[in-house]
């Protein structure tokens, strides 16, 4: 099934998801891992769980989804990896995209500017990591809610907080705590890392809560959302 929604006018950003359980049947999986790129499936090959070869795959699917929209496939497009990790199509520098997976999910986003993504089971949750890796007003915003709604506003903090980090390319070398998303009636994040603006944008989705963040120099105002299987 394929489910497309539109958001409001101005640039489009293209978000792709897909749940792994379609992939469990073994004459799907090997339908979709026979059309990606050898390195795609030498990844795939190179795990040894069931389900994080289903993951690997979902990826793959969705990057090849979102190449399509460019007349392009996922087989015939190099990946390389920036300075700390970040995935680009060397190329094609106008497409930018990311990927991110969390138990049974996968999402992609792809857009004309840089683009991070994450998504994120909300597993139960020891509170103290926020406390410790978070910024201290983070921690409070968390601490704020009912004690209910205390591990959505966790995963909200969590996946914005990866979204931008993948925005930005900076993996591991941009510690938790030393920028602050600010989550009011707008999302905002207060950073030095660059002198850039990001737009943040994020939801719940069943067990799953996912956010996307990207440069605003794209002027990305809304967003297709494919699902896929």
């Amino acid at each position: 099934m394929v489910q497309k929604c539109k958001g409001s006018t101005g640039h489009m950003k293209q978000v792709y998801k897909l749940n792994t359980e379609e992939l469990e049947n073994s004459e799907t999986f090997f339908s979709f891992y026979e059309k990606l790129s050898e390195k795609r499936r030498q990844k795939i090959n190179s795990y040894r769980m069931k389900k994080d070869k289903m993951l690997s795959l979902g990826a793959g699917i969705l990057i090849d989804k979102g190449l399509e929209t460019f007349g392009l496939r996922e087989a015939n497009v190099r990946i390389a990896e920036g300075t700390y990790g970040k995935p680009y199509f060397p190329d094609y520098p106008d497409i930018h995209f990311s990927v991110s997976h969390s138990e049974k999910m996968v999402l992609a986003v792809f857009a004309d500017t840089e683009v991070g993504c994450d998504i994120e089971y909300m597993d139960s949750v020891d509170l103290k990591l926020a406390e410790r890796f978070f910024c201290k007003s983070e921690y409070e915003f968390i601490m704020e809610q009912q004690k209910q709604e205390r591990k959505e506003a966790f995963y909200r903090i969590w996946t914005i907080k990866e979204s931008f980090v993948k925005a930005v390319g900076s993996g591991l070398m941009l510690p938790m705590d030393e920028f602050y998303i600010k989550i009011g009636r707008n999302i905002q994040v207060e950073q030095c890392y660059n002198n850039e603006e990001y737009g943040i944008e994020d939801w719940t989705e069943g067990e799953y809560h996912a956010a996307l963040c990207w440069n605003n120099k794209g002027n990305i105002r809304g967003k297709q959302v494919v699902e896929c299987g």
